[in-house]
């Protein structure tokens, strides 16, 4: 019997989950593949059924809707992940993509100390502890929103010297252990003071429940901060103040050390002063 859509997709996510990819890649995965079998029912194509022409007309049809080079990418990466599940691989032999224009070798966007200071007095006046404590988490520690949301009390070591976060569910399952400057240890130990409940997630959402990723995300947006921009300025930051790439990349859970490097390169603030000074 013929499986619907939905169940073959589920398999795929059993078969991604076993295989050690991470929740996150998973959802992303799969909103790819809805999105992707969607257009296919459009076009007269099967999902379950899939030819080389599918992919390739699918990859212009994306072209067409104007969406970058590395977002095509992606979606391809969740097509590529479906069908070697499916063990048809053939048909990807030789598909064309929109040619990527490389990008300016900077650093990622980063706050500056002026913009830093400003979100944290903007956080503090506004008296949320729980928001004081996410934000000091990310900005502090560096770690993905994702992983902050995973955190529990448990993965919480607080001393008076000292203390740590352990990153349980990093990127591809790989568990590190963060340190915790005193400031972030101070809004942390001020949140779960005000805290009346034995949750055992670390950051709840105002519906007692484990926090989301959106729900950190919306909190930002009222500081016109995006999660990324906290944990690029934490390796910004490291980078400046001299420590070698390699224990960067272990605080900020890297796979690569081609990662960690991007934040040694310039960024535009410093190049476009850098091209001031020069030409000014």
């Amino acid at each position: 019997m013929e499986k619907t859509c939905v169940e073959l997709f589920d398999d795929f996510e059993i078969a991604q989950s076993n295989s050690g990819k991470s929740s996150n890649t998973i959802k992303t995965y799969r909103y790819a593949l809805n999105t992707f079998a969607s257009w296919l029912r459009d076009s007269g194509g099967n999902i379950d059924n899939l030819t080389r022409v599918d992919v390739q007309q699918y990859i212009k049809y994306l072209e067409t809707e104007n969406r970058s080079a590395a977002t095509i990418g992606k979606v391809f990466a969740a097509i590529a992940a479906f069908v070697a599940f499916k063990g048809c691989s053939h048909i990807l032999e030789g598909i064309q993509f929109p040619v990527q224009r490389k990008a300016l070798h900077t650093a990622p966007k980063s706050l500056s100390r002026t913009e830093r200071n400003k979100l944290l007095r903007n956080v503090e006046r506004d008296g949320n502890l729980r928001n004081l404590a996410i934000v000091y988490t990310l900005l502090f520690t560096g770690i993905r929103v994702s992983e902050l949301c995973q955190l529990n009390r448990t993965d919480l070591k607080l001393s008076e010297r000292s203390g740590s976060l352990t990153v349980r569910k990093g990127k591809g399952n790989i568990a590190r252990t963060v340190p915790l400057p005193v400031d972030a240890r101070h809004y942390i130990s001020k949140y779960l003071e005000s805290r009346t409940n034995t949750d055992t997630a670390l950051f709840l959402s105002q519906y007692k429940r484990r926090i989301s990723v959106r729900s950190v995300q919306h909190m930002l947006q009222k500081y016109n901060i995006h999660p990324h921009q906290l944990r690029h300025t934490y390796c910004r930051e490291l980078v400046n103040a001299g420590i070698d790439i390699s224990s960067i990349a272990e605080l900020a859970g890297h796979a690569s050390l081609e990662v960690t490097r991007r934040y040694s390169k310039p960024s535009h603030v410093e190049l476009e002063e850098a091209i001031s000074k020069a030409f000014g």
